[in-house]
């Protein structure tokens, strides 16, 4: 067995982390023919998705950031107002993002994550199911994962 010494450090390199990604990327492409069919498609890269929604005003009242990728719509984020809050505006948010990835992307699910405190049982109404649950993510808090099957 050969002993290799390795230098390690922690700094933050963003060319390196470029670099790490592509060679993953790489690795996992010939890891997996499911990612190698995905190469050179239009589901190759993740493409933004940004829904809005203002008052009459233009201030902005709620909104929906994700991305879609390999027919799976990511939800990052969705905001509504305090003052909204009720109104069927997160609701309305989330749908037309899921109509878009999926009438416009072909995307067949979506998946998102919120705390304990944040909207669980909001998307649990919306037809999300839980599909991972993380405690102490931070610590006091839980997380959760959910999809929803689109179409």
């Amino acid at each position: 067995m050969v002993c290799r010494m390795f230098r390690i450090e922690t700094e933050v390199d963003r060319e390196r982390a470029q670099l790490l990604r592509s060679r993953l990327r790489a690795t996992n492409t010939a890891a997996s023919p499911v990612l190698r069919e995905l190469r050179g498609t239009p589901d190759e890269r993740e493409t933004p998705l940004h829904i809005w929604a203002l008052d009459e005003t233009g201030t902005l009242m709620g909104g929906l950031v994700g991305h879609t990728w390999a027919t799976w719509l990511h939800v990052t984020y969705l905001w509504v107002d305090e003052n909204a809050r009720g109104s069927g505006l997160g609701s309305r948010l989330l749908r037309e993002a899921e109509r878009t990835a999926h009438t416009d992307r072909g995307c067949q699910a979506s998946r998102l994550e919120t705390w304990d405190f944040q909207a669980p049982d909001f998307y649990k109404k919306l037809g999300y199911e839980v599909v991972c649950v993380i405690p102490d993510y931070p610590p006091g808090i839980t997380e959760y994962t959910l999809t929803r099957r689109l179409g």
